[in-house]
């Protein structure tokens, strides 16, 4: 038995960048900062660590990342971790480590760059955020979201 589930809460680094396959299907990256915090043993000092994650998402998902992410918004997301190769324009082999995301939560406002809610309950909205899941499976279009 393997398991292999990432889950995420930061902030979008950048504007989402949406492509499509030669087959036609949707692919949106971003990058997402999710950071840690703690107080230095010696010096007694906080201190803060931020890691930068590539999120990569398909079909529906990565349409509506595209549309309703930007730069500085807060998400959750769930999915798995890949590595992928290829060749690059002189020869060299490459490797990248990406999260396949498979649910995404998009958490405030669109316009939302707030400093990071400190709620224990980082699944839900508090009544001065709006939150929407998606899921990979799901088959919605663009109206049925909420804000």
């Amino acid at each position: 038995m393997s398991i292999n589930k990432v889950m995420l809460l930061g902030r979008l680094g950048q504007d989402p960048e949406l492509k499509y396959t030669p087959s036609g299907a949707a692919v949106c990256n971003f990058s997402l900062a999710t950071s840690e915090t703690w107080n230095d043993k010696s010096s007694g000092q906080r201190q803060e660590k931020t890691e930068w994650h590539r999120v990569v998402c398909w079909g529906k998902t990565a349409e509506l990342c595209n549309q309703y992410l930007a730069k500085g918004r807060q998400v959750f997301l769930e999915g798995r971790l890949q590595t992928r190769s290829w060749d690059d324009k002189d020869g060299n082999k490459r490797y990248t480590t990406e999260i396949v995301a498979s649910n995404v939560q998009f958490i405030g406002g669109r316009n939302d760059t707030a400093t990071m809610n400190d709620s224990p309950n980082m699944g839900g909205a508090s009544h001065a955020e709006e939150s929407f899941d998606i899921k990979a499976d799901d088959s919605f279009a663009a109206d049925d979201i909420p804000f």
